[in-house]
């Protein structure tokens, strides 16, 4: 099962400090501090890291999706058993976005984001995989913390994937994660990810150019505020990644309201400047260690658990080439686990808002 991890493939990816700050300078309007210590700066949206691509040097923004794709507005129930999870509502200026000044990756990652992922080959999954054509997909993610040692270079994350092309040589995901070396701390953030071409070069957020955002009140990267509990009180995340009609952009949504975050500019793609190939949905591990002495995936329960105990999935569709969503054809889909000792899947079905799945598992977490 091949995945993308939340910035993997990313022994390209470095940062400098001088040139983070000198740019931060020049470009912040206002700084905010959440309340739960993250500090953004509010960047001038025509100033903002993704412009900075040689591919996008005269790209105009899409300040909102031409349109969103049919069957989106209907009411899902979900709220009626689970509450959203989300991050720290920014109130950044019209005309900026937030980005996370993440000071802790500073001292804890030196700036060198290889050094977390995809270096080391060491992987876990456990999800459902789709083969064939789509626009893009959609689902509601359960939100936990899963457990991964704080001195460790691993994580685990949850999400949503699209690829296409040999070996997935394009791909972007959304989802959430948990890498105490990369941040800092071991709460569940929002990040969305993506990697383009055979140069083995991987993004996540702003760290690099790509990512175009629009939304002034959401910050990639953000903690997200409430997350579930086992056996207790459940919150969701739910994501929306869907092609523009018109500009052919890849956007990214979130919430029950579908609120548009941004996109990634169909040129900065070539396999997947068109539509994806593959789709998945489920947890994976990765890190120097995440195969031999793994962290803890979803709710750290094994998927046969079930209700209340076992991370979920649901609500899972894609874009149909009519800019439908609708439930994947059933048999290309398959369900699987990169080693059932550790995580499983369980609980798989349909209804009428979609697939449905419990995933997940202890790994070597002790």
């Amino acid at each position: 099962m091949s995945y993308l991890v939340l910035a993997i493939r990313g022994e390209d990816v470095r940062t400098t400090k001088n040139r983070e700050n000198i740019d931060q300078i020049r470009q912040v309007d206002k700084t905010i501090v959440t309340d739960g210590g993250d500090v953004y700066d509010c960047t001038d949206v025509n100033l903002q890291p993704a412009l900075n691509h040689p591919l996008l040097k005269d790209h105009k923004i899409q300040m909102e999706p031409s349109s969103f794709p049919n069957g989106q507005n209907v009411k899902s129930p979900f709220l009626n058993v689970e509450s959203e999870a989300h991050p720290s509502v920014i109130e950044c200026p019209i005309g900026t976005i937030p980005i996370l000044r993440n000071n802790r990756r500073e001292h804890v990652a030196g700036h060198n984001i290889d050094a977390v992922f995809t270096k080391f080959k060491q992987l876990g999954v456990a999800g459902i995989k789709y083969y064939d054509d789509v626009y893009g997909a959609r689902a509601i993610l359960n939100v936990y913390e899963p457990k991964v040692k704080k001195d460790s270079k691993d994580l685990s994350a949850t999400g949503v994937q699209i690829d296409n092309g040999p070996n997935g040589i394009d791909g972007i995901i959304v989802g959430y994660s948990v890498a105490p070396n990369l941040v800092g701390d071991s709460f569940a953030r929002f990040h969305i990810a993506w990697h383009a071409g055979a140069s083995n070069k991987s993004c996540y957020d702003h760290t690099c150019p790509g990512f175009v955002q629009v939304n002034r009140n959401f910050g990639l990267g953000g903690r997200l505020q409430h997350v579930s509990v086992y056996n207790g009180k459940h919150y969701v995340l739910k994501i929306l990644i869907f092609k523009d009609t018109k500009t052919k952009n890849w956007w990214v949504a979130y919430g029950e309201a579908n609120i548009p975050i941004g996109y990634w500019p169909s040129s900065l793609f070539t396999y997947l400047r068109d539509k994806g190939n593959y789709t998945l949905w489920g947890g994976h591990v990765s890190g120097p260690t995440a195969s031999s002495d793994s962290p803890q995936m979803g709710s750290g329960h094994f998927a046969s658990e079930g209700h209340g105990k076992a991370a979920f999935i649901k609500s899972i569709q894609i874009i149909d080439e009519n800019n439908k969503l609708v439930t994947p054809n059933e048999n290309r889909v398959v369900t699987g686990t990169s080693d059932i000792t550790k995580y499983t899947v369980d609980g798989y079905g349909i209804d009428k808002e979609g697939m449905h799945m419990y995933y997940g598992g202890p790994g070597n977490f002790v």
